[in-house]
């Protein structure tokens, strides 16, 4: 086995939606994906794409995008390491609703509608895994604006950051610009630049050029329940 194949495999083990259904779904995955390196920048996936499936992070960050009015596009969200996307025709669903970006150099495995159904022949829970799934994705896009509406800018930025570093594995590290953080929470770059300043003088983050580190997740989660 390659050592991408190894580390994929590893990722996908750890990933939460697939832990309930044990290592071989992972291995199945993985037998009918296909793995790919794409340098940042590079798109993953378009909105409207008609070819659905999966889409998992096993190594970097992709930025998610969604159309708005007034032909803008808009970015929400960003997946990293153990993350998935996606959904499959096999539920009804229709051509893909988000656009995927590499925020960097990133590792990325790509499972198609026709991998599922013949992974599902072997092994028909992947249809209850990519049920879990796409009920993740809706749970976490009904927070996310549940959060725009509610939340003062200090509550929001630092229940999205906690977000941000719990959806994926290893370190609570982000590399993110602000411009790009901004846009997730819907502030202005300058609010959350200042934010952003406030949190490391309290000792929640450590800023870095183009990404941050959460300090203390326990203290930014009494922020942003606050």
């Amino acid at each position: 086995m390659t050592d991408d194949r190894q580390t994929a495999l590893d990722v996908l083990h750890a990933s939460g939606w697939l832990a309930p259904y044990g290592p071989g779904l992972a291995q199945a995955l993985l037998a009918e994906g296909q793995l790919a390196r794409l340098s940042a920048g590079r798109w993953a996936q378009a909105e409207g794409d008609e070819e659905t499936g999966l889409l998992a992070v096993i190594e970097g960050a992709v930025d998610l995008y969604c159309q708005a009015p007034g032909d803008r596009e808009v970015r929400f969200n960003q997946a990293g390491p153990g993350a998935a996307l996606g959904q499959s025709v096999s539920f009804g669903g229709g051509p893909r609703i988000v656009t995927a970006v590499c925020a960097q150099d990133s590792l990325l495995l790509r499972v198609s509608d026709a991998g599922l159904e013949r992974i599902a022949r072997v092994r028909p829970e992947i249809w209850r895994a990519v049920a879990g799934l796409v009920y993740l994705q809706l749970r976490g896009a009904v927070r996310m604006a549940a959060d725009a509406i509610a939340l003062p800018p200090r509550q929001r930025l630092a229940s999205r950051l906690l977000t941000l570093v719990r959806s994926r594995l290893g370190p609570p590290e982000l590399r993110l610009s602000q411009q790009a953080l901004a846009e997730m929470v819907g502030l202005s770059r300058k609010t959350v630049n200042g934010l952003l300043i406030e949190f490391a003088r309290e000792g929640l983050v450590d800023l870095d050029y183009g990404g941050l580190a959460v300090l203390d997740l326990r203290r930014l989660e009494r922020v942003a329940e606050s």
